[in-house]
């Protein structure tokens, strides 16, 4: 055989290997990579489990000092002095701000010279209408008598009547300048801007050397932070509901009293100490259908301040019985809700549920599951339908409320 010959052999045979190849291959089709046919995978379950659940409801807080007191002028003068520093812890009639007190001094001590001048006047028309009655006595019986005119004992008495209501003049004149002398010593008072409440000081609004009068705005504000205020709105069916439970006033007081609130902070951080309830508004906001709730939280060192964020969390209320699986088992669909439960020979099962309430990292199923239910916490993107899976314990996270 020549080697043309055999070179043609060989390209025959070649192509023959790669068509059996071809055709062993469609009737034989490779497995892809991953896990090998029939394998059965792993999967973490978790069991429906049944509760007493507390529902808990969150709104957004705004923190309030517990009393806000501004301090404002109320005499007109140059401010002196600056008494705290700002940001401080001020006591009750702790001097914050001085005004000039020269001209109210001034005026204090003309209307106490004008009060002892008042008080001199009176003594003197008291000594002369002790005189005039004296005449009056003496006058009476000598008229009885003939032995003074009937005219003189009338003078008398004219006399001792003028003298009389000289002696009021001067009585009123003294009320007069007493209530002269107590206005100027409450103006001389006004020159001391002191704190009304014990609190926090704010910054100063004016400085020293700033004329200041009835028409400034306020020098500064103090506010009373432990206990502190926080402000939230709650919407009215929220509100009726809660008062529907506890209709009669007694039931109301003792279950306001009972609540207790949680604080989130700005930082995403619990606030160490609850709080209670306070008070709520006498009205609802017509504008956005909420009533405005207050609650007071102990701030011990004076950590919240007033003009703070957070979020205000309490129990509403209890769900008995409530049926919970962990967040991630259930899958949302199109506006519904599914999860991938386990029957007893570990075969999947795709469920449609409604779901109530979340608790933290839990929902409460309302419908679609039972109690002891297997569902898939974990590798639910691995399983379909009708797969066989092998199911082992799901690792349980923390639950937060």
């Amino acid at each position: 055989m020549n080697t043309l010959s055999k070179y043609k052999l060989w390209i025959g045979g070649a192509v023959g290997l790669l068509a059996i190849g071809i055709v062993v291959g469609a009737i034989y089709p490779r497995h892809v990579a991953g896990a090998p046919p029939g394998a059965v995978p792993d999967v973490e379950v978790v069991q429906v489990e049944q509760k007493d659940v507390p529902i808990f409801g969150e709104w957004i807080g705004t923190l309030d000092g517990f009393t806000n007191a501004d301090v404002r002028a109320q005499v007109t003068g140059y401010l002196l002095r600056q008494g705290y520093q700002e940001g401080a812890f001020v006591k009750r009639g702790q001097l914050l701000f001085e005004i000039d007190p020269r001209p109210f001094q001034a005026a204090l001590d003309q209307a106490q010279g004008q009060l002892a001048q008042a008080r001199a006047q009176l003594a003197t028309a008291v000594a002369v209408q002790g005189r005039t009655q004296l005449d009056v006595e003496r006058y009476t019986p000598l008229a009885k008598e003939q032995a003074a005119s009937q005219q003189d004992l009338d003078n008398a008495v004219q006399n001792n009547l003028a003298a009389k209501a000289s002696v009021e003049t001067a009585q009123a004149l003294i009320r007069t300048d007493e209530a002269a002398v107590e206005t100027a010593k409450i103006n001389l008072d006004f020159t001391r801007l002191v704190s009304p409440i014990d609190g926090i000081a704010g910054q100063a609004q004016l400085q020293v050397g700033a004329l200041v009068n009835l028409s400034s705005g306020p020098v500064t504000s103090v506010s009373t932070v432990d206990p502190i205020k926080v402000y939230f709105t709650v919407g009215e069916p929220q509100y009726l509901a809660w008062r529907k439970r506890f209709p009669t006033e007694t039931t109301r007081l003792e279950a306001d009293k009972r609540l207790r609130l949680e604080l989130i902070l700005a930082d995403g951080s619990t606030y160490a100490h609850e709080g209670t309830f306070y008070f709520a508004d006498r009205q609802v906001n017509e504008s956005t259908g909420a009533i405005r709730i207050a609650g007071l939280f102990p701030n011990p060192g004076s950590i919240l301040r007033p003009g703070g964020y957070g979020k205000v969390r309490a129990a509403i209320r209890l769900q008995q019985d409530a049926l919970v699986v962990p967040q991630r088992a259930v899958s949302e669909l199109q506006g519904g809700y599914q999860v991938a439960a386990v029957d007893e020979k570990n075969k999947v099962s795709i469920r449609s549920v409604n779901v109530g309430d979340r608790v933290g990292n839990q929902w409460i199923i309302a419908e679609g599951l039972k109690p002891g239910d297997r569902v898939i916490a974990e590798g639910v993107q691995k399983v379909r339908p009708g797969m066989q899976v092998n199911p082992k314990p799901f690792a349980v996270e923390t639950t937060g409320r």
